[in-house]
């Protein structure tokens, strides 16, 4: 299993055409890989999270294109694509009161692996259970 700490940045979108493409834009021109994204509109606006494995801050560029961001830690986990995986996961962080604020993830069936991206309590707390635990 792969686990570690990634960062998450999460914008306020305008529910228009183009208005992700724009923001995605940056990423590209900075050379970063998303390894995540999820997105939820409500009415003429909308909020964005996506995932990257950078060590530099990038929330300086977001806010200068005129992007309004939050940056927070987030855990990736790559997990063995099988049942109970997950709830062995939650399992272990419940018990250990952290609590889990945002989960997305996908599974790729060529491997049969998945990767999990959580946002908890104590991100840092977090990955020194699950290792402990060889989740």
């Amino acid at each position: 299993m792969n686990i570690k700490i990634v960062k998450q940045y999460t914008a306020f979108l305008p529910n228009i055409p183009g208005a992700l493409n724009k923001f995605i834009e940056l990423f590209t021109k900075e050379e970063i890989n998303i390894i995540g994204i999820a997105s939820e509109i409500k009415d003429d606006s909308g909020i964005v999270k996506i995932a990257v494995e950078i060590d530099k801050k990038i929330s300086y560029i977001l806010t200068n294109a005129g992007f309004t961001t939050v940056e927070t830690p987030m855990l990736s986990i790559d997990l063995t694509d099988k049942p109970g995986e997950l709830l062995l996961l939650t399992k272990i962080l419940a018990q250990n009161n952290i609590n889990i604020t945002t989960v997305y993830g996908t599974t790729l069936t060529t491997n049969k692996s998945s990767r999990i991206l959580l946002n908890v309590s104590d991100a840092t707390k977090a990955l020194k259970i699950l290792k402990k635990e060889n989740v």
